[in-house]
């Protein structure tokens, strides 16, 4: 079987969970018989090589113009070649320069959330989250299945696109588990990052807009250091609410235990969990699946997480106590102190990362993949 997917970019220039799945997909569906030419904008920094074919149709930094007609150049040529036995397409905008192309081979979408809703969370005005609805509601009727990352994308694409059910097939997301497979000790990746060994580490690897609830969690940090001052919260990522979180952080007299790491490299990421107690996910709205719990997982270390979209469906099989029974900061606040205090049952790094190895791996995922494409593509 030939599959053309069609990404948005590739991870070394963004770090959204959808692109790393993408990118997942192209290191492993080649391993289950697929092949497989991607297709994304920017650049691809492969350090081994990939039975997968890389194409890039614009640079990160031309114009959303540019990358749409390029996009729609490149879609257009591969269809019309009639190499491939199905497209399967990541992100609405660049699927919808070529819709009338989609149409006319077997078209999968891999759903990794609402673009037009996390824009609107973002700030975007009612118009623009309008047009997008729109974008992704015309790819999406072009679909014969739609795969998605959790059973709480599954009600919300068939709520909010109308998606019929019989063409929705739930396939969770994976980490590259062999990557966060730290062989070093919590001290040793502690000593490595320069973090003090004597204070408890929480970490929070999030991009900084509201919708991912960090602005919630430094509130609740009072009253997480008022019973474990020995505790340090480091906080991952770049986004619009930085300043602000940093200007909280000083009114809350929180400077000696609140650290902003910035923008975490992958080759680093790893360490970074393995270094923390815990990981902490704060999300208010649209967690379709919750991919830095699994990567944390795989790197040995427990997840605290609000009951949002998918999150509840990773953690509960392992450690129901570490879902939150909402996203209030003083629930926030409880769910830390009771983690912290030994009050909760919380996994030891064997058992996350045995429940990682076992749901979550890349193989596991690309095979499930595969799976939908052949019932597709009719073999």
């Amino acid at each position: 079987m030939r599959a053309l997917q069609i990404g948005c970019v590739w991870p070394s220039e963004h770090g959204g969970g959808g692109d790393r799945v993408f990118a997942d997909l192209a290191h492993h569906l080649p391993r289950q018989g697929v092949g497989l030419e991607a297709l994304f904008a920017g650049v691809a920094a492969v350090e081994s090589p990939l039975e997968a074919t890389l194409s890039s149709f614009g640079a990160i930094t031309d114009g959303t113009r540019a990358r749409w007609l390029g996009a729609r150049r490149a879609i257009a040529a591969r269809v019309a070649s009639g190499q491939f036995d199905l497209v399967a397409s990541h992100f609405a905008l660049y699927a919808s320069a070529a819709i009338g192309w989609l149409r006319r081979v077997p078209h999968v979408v891999h759903f990794h959330g609402p673009w037009a809703a996390e824009s609107r969370q973002e700030g975007a005005g009612r118009l623009s989250a309008l047009a997008k609805w729109g974008i992704e509601r015309s790819v999406y009727r072009s679909a014969d299945r739609f795969i998605v990352l959790s059973e709480a994308f599954a009600a919300l694409a068939a709520r909010d696109y109308g998606v019929p059910a019989a063409q929705i097939r739930v396939v969770p997301g994976s980490a590259d588990l062999d990557r966060f497979g730290m062989h070093v000790t919590r001290d040793e990746a502690r000593e490595l990052l320069d973090w003090p060994l004597a204070r408890r580490a929480l970490v929070s690897v999030r991009r900084l807009v509201r919708r991912t609830g960090v602005d919630r969690l430094i509130e609740a940090m009072p009253a997480v250091v008022a019973r474990h001052p020995d505790v340090r919260l480091y906080v991952g990522g770049t986004g619009p609410l930085r300043p602000s979180l940093e200007q909280r952080v000083r009114q809350l007299g929180l400077d000696s235990s609140v650290v902003f790491l910035g923008y975490v490299p992958d080759e680093r990421l790893p360490l970074v969990y393995r270094a923390a107690d815990f990981n902490v996910m704060p999300t208010l709205a649209l967690e379709g699946f919750g991919l830095t719990v699994v990567e944390a997982l795989g790197a040995g270390t427990p997840s605290i997480v609000t009951p949002i979209g998918g999150l509840p469906e990773i953690v509960s099989p392992l450690a129901p106590d570490l879902v939150l029974r909402s996203t209030d900061v003083a629930e926030i606040a409880r769910g830390i102190n009771d983690a912290l205090a030994g009050r909760l049952d919380v996994p030891d790094p064997r058992r996350c990362r045995s429940f990682a190895t076992e749901r979550f791996s890349a193989d596991l995922m690309a095979s499930r993949v595969a799976d939908v494409y052949e019932e597709v593509a009719g073999r």
